[in-house]
């Protein structure tokens, strides 16, 4: 069995990946796109939260987002919903990304430089302004 480095694994998931940038998340939740946070609630407390966004910690998020699954959220109604992944900078979502198209969730990507991207963009309040962007909060204690 081939062994691959994290390094190699990120090239991979990313090689399939249709990323998007900060700039381009307005649009992306204008047309209908949901944008979810997998940071972890030590590091949202540490950062910021990001008002609007969908927040799924990532240990849970395939089982939430799969719409066959039985843990699935209310908004994740088939395969064809574009999921824009985010983490703090945009690694752990880029291989969260790949992992929801591996379940055929084939418009899942993520968001180049994460939170720390919006914010350098100053664009952490794009999701209020999203009026068609539901706010569900996940978290451990809910499996």
């Amino acid at each position: 069995m081939s062994r691959l480095t994290i390094d190699q694994m990120l090239d991979n998931a990313r090689a399939r990946l249709n990323r998007v940038y900060a700039f381009e998340v307005p649009q992306a939740l204008a047309r209908g796109a949901k944008l979810v946070d997998i940071r972890p609630q030590a590091q949202r407390d540490r950062e910021g939260t990001l008002p609007g966004a969908l927040v799924i910690e990532r240990n849970v998020l395939e089982w939430r987002l799969d719409p066959t699954s039985s843990a699935r959220l209310a908004t994740a109604t088939d395969h064809d919903v574009e999921w824009i992944i985010l983490c703090s900078e945009g690694y752990t979502s880029s291989l969260a990304a790949a992992s929801l198209q591996e379940l055929g969730l084939h418009r899942a990507t993520d968001l180049v430089g994460g939170y720390q991207a919006l914010k350098a963009a100053g664009l952490l309040t794009v999701g209020i302004r999203a009026a068609h962007f539901t706010r569900e909060v996940t978290s451990l204690a809910s499996l």
